[in-house]
């Protein structure tokens, strides 16, 4: 792997993107016992992301709640499954469309309802030509990463279909300003639910897959940093900087 690829400046890069106030998805409903609100910041929040785009919408805007942190409960207990009788009820629909709005406003490519404070088993991602654009070509391509339309899946289950891995850089609005590097299976079947509760499943490879596991670890209550190679952990201002003797290189396996 050239040198290029052992030093790519970034991967899932979260940006701390204050937003506009968004209506509280489910102020007017009683909570269902398969709901329980993030004792600290209830459910309107900024959006957690994973695609860097730099940090171009730094400042937009603002809004009242903080990204749920590392630390708070719903971010480190496994999230409740939907009832399948309830994904298509107007509960859980404003739930999706406020995650995926928030996911779009960060922006970012992907969003995991724990992340929002909300702890449900759904998750959303999206990945566009403008987004990936934002990278050099030569990171694009060593990442395998193409873009893709929205995909909302409830009660998402995955497993890897090879064994074939690769490293690369992750980082969290739950854990923000840092970075690490972690290995991800390269191909992934995901099973589910689309958000009217008819079922799914998606075959995903490269970039895709990392976000699929990124956010599924969300819902079993990991954060990136519970599977990242520790001594690879740095700050943002550093992802420039060569990586340790002994660590594993960027890229597949």
């Amino acid at each position: 792997m050239s040198t290029t690829l052992t030093r790519l400046p970034h991967r899932f890069l979260p940006l701390s993107t204050p937003l506009k106030p968004l209506k509280n998805p489910i102020s007017t409903l009683p909570f269902p016992p398969l709901i329980r609100p993030s004792p600290s910041t209830g459910f309107a929040t900024k959006a957690g992301w994973l695609m860097g785009l730099g940090s171009r919408n730094k400042n937009r805007g603002g809004m009242s709640g903080e990204i749920v942190k590392a630390g708070d409960p719903v971010l480190h207990e496994r999230a409740d499954e939907v009832a399948v009788e309830e994904i298509g009820s107007e509960m859980v629909q404003k739930i999706v469309d406020d995650m995926v709005r928030v996911m779009r406003l960060a922006p970012g490519v992907g969003l995991a309802a724990t992340q929002i404070g909300i702890p449900l088993r759904i998750i959303v991602l999206e990945d566009t030509k403008e987004y990936i654009s934002y990278a050099p070509k030569d990171e694009t391509k060593a990442q395998e990463r193409r873009p893709f339309n929205l995909l909302v899946v409830v009660n998402p289950q995955l497993k890897n279909k090879s064994n074939k891995t690769a490293f690369f850089f992750e980082g969290c609005l739950s854990v923000d300003g840092y970075r690490g590097m972690v290995e991800r299976y390269l191909e992934v079947e995901v099973t589910g639910y689309d958000r009217f509760g008819k079922p799914i499943k998606v075959d995903a490879s490269g970039w895709q897959a990392r976000i699929f596991q990124h956010e599924c670890d969300h819902l079993e209550g990991t954060l990136y940093v519970d599977k990242m190679v520790s001594r690879t952990f740095r700050i943002t201002e550093n992802l420039d900087l060569p990586l340790a003797n002994g660590v594993p290189r960027l890229g597949a396996r």
